[in-house]
Formats: C-alpha cells, structure tokens, sequence
C-alpha cells in the first residue's frame, strides 16, 4: 500500500460573488493579506499528513499552476487534473483520482474555496470505524442575523449575534475510499448522485465540526475571515 497521502482540491469555480476581484483570477486564487485561498487550504492539508494534492482546475487554471509549480516549496508533491469541458464537481473528482495511486487507502477531498483548522484525525478514525465509503465533515448551519432571546413572559433576555441554526450542513470536506471512483458520475455532482447512493445504502457517515470553518462565498466572507486572523480570533493549524 502506498505510504503517500493524496487530497484533491476542487479549485475551478469562477466566484461570481466575488466579482471584480475574480474577473482576473480563479476563486481559489483570491488572497487573504496576500496569500490566496488556496493556500491556507494546502497549509492544512500538509498539517494533517497529505503528501500529494491534485489541483482540479477549469476556470483561468493556470494561475493556481504558476503558484504552486512542482509544489516543492509548499511541501507537497503538487498534480493537475484539467478540465477541458465542465465536468461537474463529481466529474471533476472522478477525473483528477486517476492520478491517485489504486492502492491508496483514503483519498482527502475539499472544495477550494474552503478555511479550516479541524484535525483530520477524528475524522479518519470515523470513517475507518464506521466501513463507510464516504465520510463528509458537517459543520452547524450559522444564522445570518443576530439571534434575540426571550422568556415565557415575553421579556427579552438576550442578544446573540450572529449565532447557528439548529442544524448542520455539508463543510466541503470529505474523505473517501479510493474505490469510490467507480461510483462517481463522469460528469455532473457528487452531491446529487453518489452521495444520495451511498445514502440509501447507509455507506456515508457524517463527522461533526465545531472547529473554525469558512467557505468564502462573498466580499464579506472574505472581509471577516481577514478581520478573524488579523484580530487573532482564528488560529489556523498548521498556517
């Protein structure tokens, strides 16, 4: 069995949502005090152990290729998997795992749009326990306003800003199996076809975060999480 640790890196949206700062560069290429988005996920994804990524490009991939080279000077040994029509995410993922070894034991998979600093871990034990074929990292559902709190006597008793929804959502993070390839569509989303699958078989188990996680959607994700490292409210591992 190969002793390398492999993650792909789903690196080839566009960003509407962060137009004009994407009219020039992938998502994944937008920069956080001068380093991009990209890279912090790679900090991490070294932290925990991973040997190999593949960068999964479309849009202006290029660029993500011109900064990590051979990925010798971030750590890694750095692949690229091209998407010359659009694949889909599940396409995507199903493409750059050629590349991995067929003797690879788990595969770490993460949109590259995604900040975290959850140990991996918890996770691997998991889905190494649970003889999943896929475990996805959840994290709780953030409101996107200010909570109020009352009592039975309709007096308010607190404000809490910006707190979470009772429920939890998909964080972009996964760890699969190697062989999930043959499950997965040769073009659309994982989502919507192999993971409601893998559902119905009880073969995806799901790992609950409450570690700092950021999916940068907008100028004002972008804003916040500059404000949290700046301000030392988030410690990244491994950054």
């Amino acid at each position: 069995m190969s002793d390398r640790f492999f993650a792909l890196s789903i690196a080839g949206g566009r960003g509407e949502r962060l137009r004009p700062l994407t009219d020039n560069r992938p998502k994944p290429m937008v920069e956080i005090n001068g380093k991009p988005i990209i890279g912090y996920q790679v900090d991490w994804m070294r932290a925990q152990g991973v040997t190999d990524v593949v960068f999964l490009t479309g849009y202006m991939g290029g660029m993500i290729q011109d900064y990590f080279g051979n990925g010798s000077e971030h750590g890694i040994t750095a692949h690229y998997s091209s998407e010359e029509t659009p694949l889909g995410r599940g396409g995507a993922i199903k493409q750059g795992l050629s590349q991995v070894p067929q003797d690879a034991k788990n595969v770490l998979v993460a949109n590259g749009d995604i900040i975290t600093n959850q140990p991996l871990a918890p996770i691997t034990e998991l889905h190494e326990n649970s003889g999943a074929v896929g475990t996805m990292m959840l994290v709780p559902y953030p409101s996107q306003y200010g909570v109020v709190e009352s009592n039975d006597e309709n007096i308010v008793t607190q404000f809490i800003e910006k707190g979470s929804l009772p429920f939890w959502i998909n964080a972009g993070v996964y760890l699969f199996d190697r062989q999930i390839e043959s499950l997965l569509p040769d073009i659309g989303d994982h989502e919507t076809s192999t993971f409601q699958d893998l559902a119905k078989q009880s073969k995806l188990s799901a790992y609950h975060s409450e570690m700092a996680w950021t999916s940068i959607e907008s100028p004002k994700d972008l804003s916040d999480i500059t404000a949290q490292i700046n301000e030392g409210r988030l410690i990244l591992s491994g950054i």
